[in-house]
């Protein structure tokens, strides 16, 4: 039978079984989903209509993800699915869609943070067990200019700082991973990631 996307086998508002006038069409084609996994980097090209391409991602191991209210984004390994607001299912096989909540790890934006501010960030465990933390020598202005910044908008929200506890960050996906064969997204901050920690305790 094969996956079709056009809507003639389907009867009419009244139940009426519609007239054959035609055969199947190319551009009623659908294909199989891609079912993304988090996995080495694996994507297949699918020509489609007009001689364009889309980039099928069958594993996908990282991503571009942006941290909205510092204007940055880092590239980001994904560890886990953690929500779908489409079904549960795809959180238990780790699948990659668009809209999925996925945990990723929290190095990279630690580690700007750190470089841009001057000051730690979710370092509560490692002053807990006694860890000492680098000193890295600076100049005196280098030292003001960082303080200044802080004092300006340096405030992490404690839901995300103790999210950096673990290393580990809630973002949601943003693109389409079996369209374009990249995992990007935004981190998750605020109301929403209220909404969502909410959810996922649920």
């Amino acid at each position: 039978m094969g996956i079709s996307r056009d809507s003639r086998h389907k009867r009419s508002a009244t139940g009426a079984m519609r007239a054959t006038y035609r055969k199947k069409r190319a551009f009623e084609k659908g294909r199989q989903t891609s079912a993304t996994r988090i996995g080495p980097k694996r994507i297949h090209l699918v020509r489609t209509r007009g001689g364009n391409r889309k980039f099928r991602g069958l594993r996908i191991e990282s991503g571009n993800f942006s941290w909205g209210s510092e204007g940055i984004s880092r590239k980001c390994r994904v560890i886990g699915v953690s929500y779908h607001p489409s079904n549960n299912e795809l959180v238990r096989t780790n699948t990659l869609t668009k809209s999925a909540v996925v945990q990723v790890d929290a190095a990279p934006f630690r580690q700007w943070y750190e470089n841009h501010y001057g000051q730690g960030v979710g370092r509560r465990r490692q002053r807990a067990a006694g860890e000492k933390d680098e000193e890295v020598k600076k100049s005196k202005s280098v030292e003001a200019k960082q303080a200044d910044r802080f004092k300006k908008q340096g405030k992490v929200e404690p839901a995300i700082e103790r999210q950096f506890e673990a290393s580990r960050l809630y973002a949601v996906i943003a693109s389409r991973p079996g369209q374009s064969g990249r995992c990007d997204g935004y981190i998750l901050e605020g109301e929403e990631l209220a909404f969502y920690q909410r959810a996922i305790r649920k």
